[in-house]
């Protein structure tokens, strides 16, 4: 009830870090078609993914009822159109609803929005928040971010930003605080979690999901433990760039989906991951842009993934790696390692690195790159969860399998005629000669 009569007095953003089955969405779904009514706008309801999308929210149907949930929150009498297609309902007064993925967040219909519910935010691909902010901020718009705790990322830092910010709403509901289980039915929960994921894994997965711990691992994670041994070492910091060593930069590609760019220094046996950048949809003159608009000194050679020399970007049937060539930049491929072999150049890579917290936005997908979960094996598949964190991961596993043959000191070949050498090396082969060193 706080967190309702905060939204219905006209609040503009609210944190609801509540536990499982505590109504969440019921309530982010309830005040939008409040809202629809109260103002005449476009409204979002964004998942992580558009699929997951379609099932949690657009097909789903409420077990107590059999009734469709959408049906419940949005009664048909009160709709002029339904587009089952787009996830989109249009309402007699023209106020829109529609469902999306943070995946596809640019793929939207009609106008840009005044209300927007992200549902299970702390997995969501925090660039739809970037890019939807100034939006709504225009349309004197309203934002709910709902979700369950994934380790201290970007949903952390958006609720412990929201718990200081004057007007905004902020709360943490635990399932010992609600009411909704009894004490013996969150005991059973957390022996069906210890049954299913092992003692450790199940206990951590319990007090995220009822407890809303912020400090339970994240299962399944390829980089926890390096990431937190990073932070307990010094090595996140801020202001990281040093203007006198030369800039590297390693891709992965997407055109429908997302190519990330991490940008990295190399300065005796570490590597400093400075900066890096993510978009969707953008060609390669785009990226050539976002490259030479920051202010660094790069190396001779910018590293695509292997398979920039098919991929196209949509630019008149020239692959990645000759669009880069033809807007002046030097493309190298990067070695063609297996999955696996690029995981473990990755861990090994940790002890040496260096993170920019304040510019490196791709941390939180390193955070939360996992494996898959087998719901009917009940164990972790040997690949990883394909989401919003995959493409930073692969751009930075591309980065760690080659900055140590950039950190290599380049050989430099002596000619083998004298008329060819420079007198520095002329004298230097005299001194072999004579003195045999």
């Amino acid at each position: 009830m706080a967190a309702w009569n905060y939204l219905e007095r006209g609040g503009k953003h609210a944190e609801l870090v509540w536990h499982r089955r505590a109504g969440k969405d019921e309530v982010g779904l309830h005040r939008t078609a409040v809202a629809a009514f109260e103002r005449v706008a476009t409204y979002w309801y964004m998942l992580p993914q558009a699929a997951q999308a379609r099932k949690a929210i657009w097909d789903a149907i409420n077990p107590h009822t059999g009734k469709r949930r959408i049906d419940e929150v949005f009664p048909l009498e009160l709709r002029s159109n339904t587009r089952e297609q787009d996830m989109m309902i249009k309402f007699r007064n023209g106020a829109t609803w529609q469902v999306l993925g943070s995946d596809n967040f640019n793929s939207a219909v009609g106008s840009p929005p005044a209300g927007v519910v992200y549902s299970e935010w702390a997995l969501a691909n925090p660039a739809a928040r970037a890019y939807l902010r100034p939006i709504l901020a225009e349309n004197c718009g309203w934002q709910i971010y709902n979700t369950t705790p994934r380790g201290k990322n970007h949903a952390f830092r958006t609720y412990e930003t929201a718990l200081t910010l004057p007007g905004a709403f902020a709360q943490r509901l635990t399932a010992l605080e609600t009411g909704i289980f009894t004490l013996e039915q969150l005991e059973a929960e957390r022996a069906i979690y210890v049954a299913d994921y092992g003692e450790d894994q199940g206990n951590a997965l319990f007090e995220q999901e009822f407890m809303c711990s912020f400090e339970a691992a994240i299962l399944g994670a390829y980089y926890g433990a390096e990431l937190r041994r990073a932070n307990e070492e010094g090595r996140m910091v801020h202001n990281l760039w040093d203007e006198n060593l030369k800039v590297h930069v390693a891709f992965d590609l997407g055109y429908d989906d997302d190519t990330a760019i991490w940008f990295f220094q190399v300065s005796r046996n570490q590597v400093r991951f400075i900066d890096c950048y993510s978009a969707s949809g953008q060609d390669v003159e785009h990226y050539s842009k976002i490259l030479r608009d920051k202010p660094y000194c790069y190396a001779e050679h910018i590293w695509l993934p292997h398979d920039a020399k098919a991929k196209t970007l949509a630019a008149r049937g020239k692959s990645v790696e000759q669009q880069f060539r033809d807007l002046g930049w030097k493309p190298r491929i990067t070695p063609d390692l297996s999955l696996q072999d690029g995981i473990q150049a990755a861990r090994k890579t940790f002890p040496q690195a260096y993170f920019d917290v304040g510019k490196c936005t791709g941390i939180d997908a390193l955070t939360q790159y996992r494996r898959e979960w087998d719901q009917d094996k009940r164990c972790f598949r040997d690949h990883p969860l394909h989401d919003w964190t995959s493409h930073y991961a692969d751009a930075f596993r591309y980065a760690c399998i080659v900055w140590r043959e950039e950190m290599a000191p380049k050989v430099q070949e002596v000619a083998k005629y004298a008329t060819h050498q420079t007198i520095d090396q002329i004298i230097a082969a005299h001194r072999r000669q004579k003195y045999g060193d």
